[in-house]
C-alpha cells in the first residue's frame, strides 16, 4: 500500500512557476523545493531566492509580447513540465487607479491584457505540449475570492485603498477559464485548478487590516505561508481526483 506521505513527494516532479520570485511565489518554490521538486522560476528577478542554487532563472517579462508567446513555446518544447504554476500578478504603474471612478479605457485594456490573457495563453500552450507528450499534467492558477464576490468596499474605510474593477474581472475571467480546461483537458489526465485567496498579509495599512480582521470569521488575514500550503496540496497526489475547483482559502469570508 502506498504510504499517504508519498502524495507529497515531489522528486523528480517538473515545476514550472510563473512569478516565483514574488510574495506568495516565494513561499511555493521554498515549499515545493524542499519537497524534492525539479523547479524553473519565470519572472523579472530572483532576488529573494538567491540564496538558492538548485533551480533554474529564465528571465520573462509577461509585457513582451515575444517572449509570452515565442520564448516560453521554445522552453516547452525542450522541457515540458510535469506542473505549472501561475501566481504572477502584472500590472501597469496606473494600478492603483483602476477604481471605477478613475480607471481609463487603455490602462483597464492593458490590465487585462497583461494579466488575465497571459494567464490563458500560457496555460494553453502548456497544457496543449503536456497533451502531445502524453503527460498527466497539473495546472494551478492563483486567483481570488474577488473573482467570486464583489469587493466589500467597507474594508476601504480610512484608508487610501479603493476597488479595483479590472482585478474583479482578471480574476472572475481565471476562474471561469478555470473550469472551461478542466472540462476539456481531463480528457487527456490533466487536471486544472485554481485557488481563490482572500486577503493576504502584504504590510497594508493599519486601518485596512482592522476593518478586514472585523469582516472576515478568522479575525486576520492569511500569511503568504497559508496560500502556498494549500497550492502545494492542489499540485500534489493528494489532489488526483480534483479538477475544475475553485479552492477557497480566505477564512471564511466567503461563508458569510
Amino acid at each position: 500500500m502506498k504510504s499517504f506521505l508519498n502524495n507529497f513527494n515531489f522528486k523528480n516532479k517538473k515545476v514550472f512557476l510563473i512569478g516565483g520570485n514574488g510574495l506568495i511565489g516565494s513561499k511555493i518554490f521554498m515549499s515545493l523545493n524542499q519537497l524534492g521538486a525539479k523547479i524553473t522560476i519565470f519572472d523579472i528577478s530572483n532576488k529573494n531566492l538567491k540564496k538558492f542554487k538548485n533551480y533554474n532563472f529564465v528571465d520573462f517579462d509577461l509585457t513582451d509580447e515575444n517572449i509570452l508567446d515565442l520564448k516560453f513555446k521554445t522552453y516547452l518544447k525542450k522541457n515540458c513540465p510535469d506542473i505549472l504554476i501561475n501566481c504572477s500578478y502584472p500590472k501597469t504603474t496606473n494600478w492603483s487607479k483602476n477604481n471605477f471612478s478613475e480607471i481609463k479605457y487603455n490602462d483597464y485594456k492593458k490590465n487585462i491584457d497583461l494579466h488575465l490573457n497571459s494567464y490563458a495563453w500560457i496555460a494553453k500552450l502548456t497544457a496543449n505540449e503536456m497533451k502531445r507528450k502524453k503527460i498527466k499534467g497539473n495546472i494551478v492558477f492563483l486567483s481570488s475570492i474577488y473573482g467570486l464576490v464583489g469587493q466589500n468596499l467597507n474594508v476601504y474605510k480610512n484608508t487610501k485603498l479603493k476597488e479595483n474593477m479590472s482585478y474583479a474581472i482578471i480574476k472572475g475571467g481565471i476562474n471561469t477559464l478555470t473550469k472551461s480546461m478542466s472540462s476539456y483537458y481531463g480528457n487527456y489526465g490533466i487536471r486544472v485548478n485554481a485557488l481563490c485567496a482572500g486577503g493576504v498579509s502584504d504590510n497594508q495599512p493599519k486601518s485596512f487590516i482592522k476593518n478586514y480582521n472585523n469582516l472576515v470569521p478568522l479575525k486576520r488575514l492569511a500569511s503568504p505561508q497559508e496560500i502556498a500550503n494549500s497550492t502545494v496540496f492542489l499540485c500534489s497526489d493528494a489532489a488526483s481526483y480534483i479538477t475544475g475547483s475553485l479552492l477557497l482559502v480566505d477564512g471564511g469570508w466567503t461563508s458569510i
